[in-house]
């Protein structure tokens, strides 16, 4: 990458981390975004970022789909560049935003993949083995189920992020916000036995995190997805489980009970509540798996031929 693009491209990132405050992980993924653009650019033969028209960035944007790249993906690409083009016209480097008016192509919309509450609760009850990782990644699914946490949540809180007491958890979100949380008392319970557990492990009296692996460190993004999808093997769960189902479950679970579209928002810390709608649609299926097998008429039918009939007013 010629250094006219990837310096204002590392002084954006350095921006990003240190004065927008926003996650190492979000910072990563903009930033490998944006070194795959200016690898494109650089192989249509540009390099400066104010050289880039409107016209270059639809171009990469269908080169990129071209190539399999989806929709979701490009929407974030082209969110990362329109967001590095207003920091270059504030630092003075490029005068106009050559990502502005530009859309990625609209994927089909998935909906989260979730367990039904018979499911959680084999998988949380079957892991009752008393070594200290068993006891770990009990308390780890526990707490997940129990607050609706984020992979990354849960990776970085430490054991004074926990209010046993009160029986709350303050967890940082996306965006450094802030969420006091609920626990309920089987991942206190779980808590506890991991908390004696941890001390076994936990060699330098200045590690902080809740969660350690083996060597007594914080646990990182990827050991978590591996432990909890080899707790679920052993579980004999058909589907691969990772950390964002059981928190896709939590919601589903609790909006199917509760109704509470403001209050699941809130627990999950989405900014939108549109966000949170896509939970509606999976209590929908629910309603209709449920109707179709317990309604005596309701087995698929002929479609109707006749006129449509008058509303009931």
């Amino acid at each position: 990458m010629p250094t006219s693009l990837e310096q204002p491209l590392q002084d954006y990132l350095h921006h990003l981390a240190t004065v927008r405050r926003m996650s190492p992980h979000t910072v990563k993924h903009y930033g490998r975004d944006l070194a795959q653009t200016a690898a494109l650019l650089t192989e249509r033969g540009l390099t400066r970022w104010d050289a880039v028209t409107v016209h270059d960035v639809r171009q990469l944007t269908a080169t990129l789909h071209r190539r399999g790249v989806g929709g979701k993906s490009l929407q974030r690409l082209l969110s990362g560049l329109r967001g590095l083009y207003h920091y270059l016209i504030s630092q003075g480097l490029a005068r106009d935003n050559p990502a502005v008016g530009v859309a990625a192509p609209k994927s089909p919309r998935r909906l989260p993949k979730t367990l039904d509450p018979d499911s959680v609760g084999h998988l949380l009850d079957s892991t009752r083995d008393d070594d200290p990782l068993s006891l770990r990644d009990r308390a780890m699914m526990e707490l997940i189920y129990s607050s609706g946490l984020r992979l990354a949540e849960l990776a970085s809180l430490d054991i004074d992020s926990i209010d046993r007491h009160d029986a709350s958890l303050v967890v940082t979100g996306k965006g450094r916000k802030t969420r006091h949380l609920p626990v309920g008392q089987p991942a206190l319970a779980a808590l506890g036995r991991w908390l004696r557990a941890r001390a076994a492990l936990v060699r330098d009296p200045a590690e902080r995190a809740l969660f350690v692996g083996q060597h007594g460190r914080r646990l990182g993004d990827r050991a978590i997805q591996k432990r909890l999808a080899a707790r679920a093997r052993e579980a004999g769960l058909e589907q691969h489980l990772h950390p964002h189902m059981l928190r896709h479950s939590f919601a589903t679970h609790l909006l199917e009970s509760s109704g509470d579209l403001r209050a699941v928002q809130e627990l999950l810390g989405h900014a939108n509540l549109s966000t949170t709608q896509i939970y509606t649609h999976l209590d929908f299926q629910h309603l209709a798996r449920v109707y179709d097998a317990a309604h005596p008429r309701a087995q698929r039918r002929p479609e109707f031929d006749g006129p449509e009939p008058e509303d009931d007013a």
